[in-house]
């Protein structure tokens, strides 16, 4: 990225796809890693995390995991929009249960069921994540529940944790899935970063991506960047970008608040000023000359 070098940097600080080494604890966060941390460790059968999109459910997912990397089986269904018995495919997969690819559903299950069992005799506890759970068709739930019926005097044999958007309590509140619903013993909704907490985000995401040197964020240009994204990390993550390349622009190495300014108006998903394309490039004043002008092309 071009303008690595001009603020000292090894990577860059504010991509969108999900890194744990970025996981910055905020109180949602956090408060959402601790209460997975406790449900896994209580043996519980069913736990539900929601949160707006780009509230960095994922993210927390993936933490989750890598937190869990030695202490448990675990399995990741990043898109889990997928009827009953390719479900269970994808689940027998990812624990690496070899099955015969022309076993039914029935089958599959009893094949399922025997592999958790073994992993309970060898004292190894099972985590299943489901991303995106706001798209799992109603019988594809019914058949996760189903899957945990399978327990011992102390605890499921395995655990599922269901990741997904607000939309996801509309559909756990459908009457055909309601002994689902009542399994859900720990929950959480992502929040979105305040205004102070976003200030240190941006310093997080700088110092791990190798920045050592003085404030890059203004508090004003902090202030409009928390106005037009309503503390949404993804949100942010992009008007971050598109606010320091144009710092760079102008050789500057402090974003200012006309520099946020410019990023939002070039967003529509964060705009709260009037879009003019690539606006916010025409500002920059020193572009040409700083040789910038190829990558907005690329």
């Amino acid at each position: 990225m071009i303008y690595l070098n001009h603020f000292g940097l090894r990577e860059p600080p504010f991509g969108i796809t999900p890194d744990t080494s970025f996981f910055f604890a905020c109180a949602s966060s956090q408060e959402g890693l601790n209460t997975l941390l406790v449900a896994v460790a209580n043996g519980e059968g069913f736990i539900k995390i929601t949160g707006e999109v780009g509230t960095g459910k994922t993210l927390l997912c993936r933490k989750l995991l890598a937190t869990l990397a030695d202490s448990c089986i675990t399995a990741y269904i990043p898109n889990p929009n997928l009827e009953p018995r390719t479900l269970l495919f994808a689940l027998c997969d990812e624990l690496h249960v070899e099955v015969d690819p022309d076993l039914d559903q029935h089958r599959l299950h009893k094949a399922l069921n025997r592999a958790l069992l073994d992993f309970a005799r060898d004292r190894k506890r099972v985590v299943i994540c489901l991303d995106e759970t706001q798209a799992m068709p109603l019988e594809t739930l019914e058949t996760l529940r189903l899957l945990t019926n399978l327990e011992t005097e102390k605890r499921k044999l395995a655990q599922v944790i269901l990741f997904g958007q607000p939309e996801l309590d509309q559909k756990l509140a459908h009457e055909s899935i309601r002994q689902l619903r009542q399994r859900i013993t720990f929950q959480h909704h992502l929040g979105t970063l305040t205004r102070t907490e976003l200030a240190h985000y941006l310093t997080h995401r700088l110092n791990v991506a190798g920045y050592s040197g003085d404030t890059v964020f203004s508090g004003q240009a902090v202030g409009a960047i928390h106005r037009a994204t309503g503390g949404v990390p993804r949100l942010v993550n992009i008007l971050a970008h598109k606010a320091m390349m144009l710092a760079f622009g102008e050789g500057v190495r402090q974003v200012r608040a006309r520099h946020a300014r410019a990023a939002i108006a070039d967003t529509p998903a964060a705009s709260s000023f009037p879009r003019r394309h690539w606006a916010w490039l025409a500002t920059a004043g020193l572009l040409a000359g700083s040789g910038i002008g190829w990558l907005v092309l690329k």
